[in-house]
């Protein structure tokens, strides 16, 4: 069984959703140290031309604490200015009605925990792309605290009784082949191509959120990018 595991993002990049679609079980690693440099709380939408920020306000960010531990922040406010922020970047894009809908379903929902919103908000997405992976939280297995790292990873591997663990291409370093193959688990990266898509501009703006993608692309054009990976091991690029 192939599994990925990674800490839940704000609407992210399409290489997100590539992982997700390639593994069997995808595991949201929601009691991962929040970072605040990172994806769990922003991303980059297109407005008038050029990308810009698209954030989840967020009480009291700490990297200290889970992402589990975060709540929201001025709920009712930032609901109303992401979604005029949407229709104002999104209202001629050619999907525009079918992936409204979706989105606004995404941010309205009530829940305050920052990572069961990510997550409800990640599965809502994956369902309107079709993906039919399983997706999981780590809370929800059997964490030991004590272990960290690679260590942990490959606990949360064993007790989903994977064969094939999958990462993100940028989490190479973080990863040694004879660990993983000691338990008996292969180990590779995803490495994206980010195939460019008409985005209503003269340049094309890689990486930023799927919301983008949905606004732009129909189903099956983003079905097609999502099998636009390579997937490598640590011997095949040293």
């Amino acid at each position: 069984m192939k599994v990925a595991i990674m800490q839940p993002y704000f609407f992210p990049y399409i290489g997100y959703y590539q992982l997700m679609h390639e593994v069997d079980t995808f595991v949201i690693f929601d009691d991962a140290n929040f970072i605040k440099k990172g994806w769990v709380h922003r991303n980059q939408i297109l407005m008038d031309g050029e990308p810009h920020p698209f954030i989840l306000p967020i009480q009291k960010m700490s990297q200290n604490k889970l992402i589990s531990e975060h709540e929201r922040a001025l709920i009712e406010e930032t609901v109303f200015k992401q979604i005029k922020q949407l229709r104002h970047a999104y209202h001629n894009a050619p999907y525009f009605e079918e992936a409204m809908p979706v989105l606004e379903s995404c941010l309205t929902y009530p829940e305050t925990n920052v990572a069961a919103y990510l997550s409800h908000g990640l599965i809502e997405v994956v369902r309107y792309l079709g993906i039919d992976s399983t997706i999981l939280r780590t809370s929800d297995l059997q964490p030991n605290r004590e272990l960290k790292g690679q260590e942990r990873i490959i606990d949360y591997c064993q007790q989903l009784d994977a064969t094939h663990y999958i990462n993100a291409i940028n989490g190479m370093s973080l990863y040694d082949q004879k660990s993983f193959q000691r338990v008996g688990i292969e180990l590779s990266f995803l490495q994206s191509e980010l195939p460019a898509y008409k985005q209503g501009t003269d340049t094309f703006h890689p990486y930023l959120s799927i919301i983008d993608c949905m606004m732009n692309c129909s189903i099956d054009e983003i079905h097609h990018m999502l099998h636009a990976y390579d997937l490598v091991t640590n011997r095949q690029t040293t």
